[in-house]
């Protein structure tokens, strides 16, 4: 199956000046699949022919995660209220490369303040050309809180003591083309069935856009990704593209149609030695003849102006900038743990970067505008940082930020930052 990952054939014609480079580029490939520690390459020729080995370590496939997360948009909102009910506990089973044909089956089972139960199941190859591949998921989600309305860019919340706010049933399917690991688009159909209680429209009647308590919507959405980066976890070299074009159809009347166009492109340059620089820009347009409170989210959720943690800027459109200086202070292929013998596990990789960066973004909200001054603003950030990078891809971040109000603070996170 994995010879269907190259861009190389048996019989194929390369450059020698070009050979080192192409074989790089197909390692690079196999590694960013996400099923191996490492990925190396031997060659040997012999007159004019070439013959290639690629060498891999299998990751640890099926294992549990325990769930202990916390029921906030992020670590620094969590600890500004320090409310130790608002965690969520419990297992995420995931079984990666099932049947050997890198497919994914993953069961959550999540208690807490936010209760879920989900299922999904990715196959990446259905067809005989190994292209195009296929997704299904089913999802439960209920919680105690509701953020109800955004007011001075912090969310408000109505908590329910007996009985939920809110629950929401999600049935999802996509096929994805895949050209290769690097080059894919996407169809996905979304059905989705959520319901509010009373109180949450007696405390903001905009909530939905009718009055009613309960909505059910389908949503179509064409996704296209090039993912050229040298590393899909901690990127330092190569460009990222991603554009969605996306359609909300309400289906009891309870909400306008909503189209969501959205696009994101970054650059990631080796400057010299141990330094990099990456530069990019995000943006969304959303358009309706009507919008809910629900639907308006822009910055402060999955894309933020660092230095804005604490702050969630609610919009129907946004643009977003960021760039940052990155220099290599420590990298070790994998530190050898003696006493463990499985080498799925007993050879620990670790990096760590430091990191300076600069945020902007804008936010046009046209409805729910007042009363949250960051909206229709310049947002910008300044900060410095580092990034541990490690096991499993894990990747953890440590920054101080100033933003423009010249607020400053402290933000841990566990992901990339673009």
């Amino acid at each position: 199956m994995l010879l269907f990952e190259l861009n190389i054939a048996p019989g194929d014609t390369l450059l020698t000046a070009d050979l080192e480079e192409k074989l790089e580029e197909n390692r690079r490939r196999l590694f960013n699949l996400r099923l191996f520690h490492e990925v190396g390459y031997t060659y040997t020729c012999r007159e004019g022919l070439v013959s290639v080995t690629y060498t891999m370590q299998e990751r640890w496939y099926l294992y549990p995660i325990p769930i202990f997360d916390l029921a906030d948009r992020n670590f620094n909102a969590w600890l500004e209220r320090r409310d130790w009910d608002r965690v969520d506990y419990g297992i995420n089973l995931i079984r990666r490369n099932f049947r050997g044909r890198n497919e994914e089956v993953r069961i959550r089972l999540q208690q807490g303040f936010n209760k879920r139960l989900e299922f999904t199941y990715r196959v990446p190859y259905v067809s005989r050309a190994h292209k195009l591949g296929m997704d299904f998921g089913i999802a439960d989600y209920r919680s105690r809180a509701i953020d109800y309305r955004t007011l001075n860019n912090r969310q408000r919340f109505f908590v329910q003591e007996s009985g939920v706010p809110i629950q929401r049933t999600l049935l999802t399917t996509g096929l994805t083309h895949r050209q290769s690991v690097q080059r894919q688009e996407g169809l996905r159909l979304t059905y989705v069935q959520e319901q509010v209680a009373d109180t949450v429209l007696a405390l903001n009647p905009e909530y939905y856009t009718a009055d009613k308590q309960d909505r059910q919507y389908l949503r179509l959405e064409l996704a296209k990704v090039i993912n050229l980066r040298n590393s899909f976890v901690y990127p330092l070299t190569g460009s990222y593209f991603e554009a969605i074009v996306a359609q909300t159809f309400f289906l009891n009347g309870n909400g306008a149609p909503i189209t969501t166009l959205r696009a994101k492109y970054v650059d990631y340059h080796h400057l010299s030695g141990k330094y990099y620089y990456f530069v990019g820009g995000e943006a969304q347009a959303r358009f309706s003849k009507q919008y809910a409170y629900a639907d308006n989210v822009a910055l402060g959720f999955r894309s933020l102006v660092r230095g804005y943690e604490l702050q969630v800027v609610g919009g129907q459109h946004f643009g977003l900038f960021k760039q940052g200086l990155t220099r290599e202070l420590f990298q070790h292929e994998g530190v050898h743990l003696k006493f463990i013998k499985s080498p799925k596990f007993n050879k620990v990789p670790l990096a760590l970067y430091a990191n300076v960066f600069t945020d902007a973004g804008y936010v046009i909200d046209e409805e729910f505008e007042k009363g949250n001054p960051l909206a229709n603003r310049f947002l910008a950030g300044i900060g410095a940082g580092l990034h541990l990078v490690t096991f499993y891809d894990f990747v953890f971040r440590a920054e101080y930020t100033v933003n423009r109000e010249k607020t400053g603070g402290f933000y841990l996170s566990g992901r990339f930052p673009f």
